[in-house]
């Protein structure tokens, strides 16, 4: 059953929202503080857990954080289900193989595929996959959280009849005496065939829960370059998209974005009000494999992704960093 939910979308006068009160508290959660910033995050269960669906990895569901009396997250849909596909919120990752999910394109309707984080699911039609798709969930695995004053650390051990298994572990941290939260993720493949596929972090950034709109800049260490057209609510200046309109109720704007190395040091982008200097610096210890910009009236997102190749019996990691601010523009 689909419920609306209760977010609040603030005018540049509105009081900023805090996390208490947060919409549809009554899963499993776990609140983590380093003494700058405040989180909860949704916890992983196959039964009851906030987000379920076969789309985004199922650990480090930030239901909201705040610094300083600011939010950066929170529920940017307007309907909530745990089975919808995006019917979550924070920096939530998918894993995305060229063909959806490892083993999907060789599956027959009624086979089995696997997805990274959330585990082994049924095709359910022969056709390409779509990640709207509420494809049925065989297996979760076996996840294991273990949660300390400062961080999460989430871990999901799945095999499978189709060759693909592995062990997965993230952390969600709090940096000590910092304004920042790492996600550090390691993959190891205990099964028989290679794992290839890219991660993604949608990020869902919610800035107090302001309309995307003037004032709103995303920016680059690099000049970007669209692929397509992105219409006319935002425009390239320089190292910056500016946003010059706010985005009405179901409009959106989005495309690849090109400009980029394999340089490390080109994963480095800002979201910024720079109407109250509130804003998040997103960062990692791997390159840029592809790089999407997606925003809609409430919620920007700067999704870049990152490859992995994974042979049988090797493991990958890859680190993801975010700085919280107040005051820079």
């Amino acid at each position: 059953m689909l419920v609306l939910s209760t977010m609040k979308t603030l005018t540049a006068e509105t009081t900023p929202p805090t996390c208490d009160g947060l919409p549809h508290a009554d899963h499993p959660k776990a609140t983590v503080s380093n003494g700058l910033l405040n989180a909860v995050v949704f916890l992983p269960d196959v039964k009851s857990g906030y987000y379920r669906g076969a789309r985004f990895d199922w650990a480090g569901v930030v239901g909201c954080l705040s610094y300083k009396g600011r939010t950066y997250f929170g529920e940017w849909f307007r309907e909530y289900d745990p089975l919808l596909h995006d019917a979550i919120t924070g920096p939530v990752e998918e894993f995305r193989s060229n063909d959806g999910g490892l083993g999907y394109s060789e599956a027959k309707p009624g086979d089995l595929f696997v997805k990274p984080g959330v585990g082994v699911l049924r095709k359910n039609k022969d056709e390409p996959y779509q990640f709207v798709e509420a494809y049925p969930l065989i297996d979760s695995g076996k996840w294991t959280v273990r949660t300390k004053r400062d961080r999460i650390i989430f871990t999901q051990r799945l095999t499978s009849p189709i060759g693909l298994a592995y062990i997965y572990e993230k952390i969600l941290r709090l940096e000590k005496d910092k304004a920042e939260m790492i996600l550090e993720h390691r993959l190891k493949n205990i099964g028989s065939k290679a794992i290839d596929t890219d991660v993604y972090d949608h990020d869902f950034f919610m800035l107090d829960g302001k309309p995307t709109g003037p004032g709103m800049v995303v920016k680059f260490p690099f000049a970007p370059i669209a692929e397509k057209s992105l219409g006319t609510v935002a425009e390239i200046k320089g190292k910056e998209i500016i946003y010059k309109d706010e985005l009405l109720p179901k409009q959106s704007f989005a495309g690849y974005l090109k400009g980029y190395s394999n340089s490390i040091s080109d994963y480095d982008f800002t979201v910024v009000d720079r109407r109250t200097g509130v804003g998040v610096q997103q960062t990692s210890d791997s390159p840029i494999s592809k790089l999407y910009l997606w925003s809609i009236r409430t919620t920007i997102c700067p999704e870049a992704y990152i490859h992995l190749q994974i042979e049988p019996g090797k493991s990958q990691s890859w680190k993801i960093r975010y700085r919280f601010f107040v005051g820079e523009k």
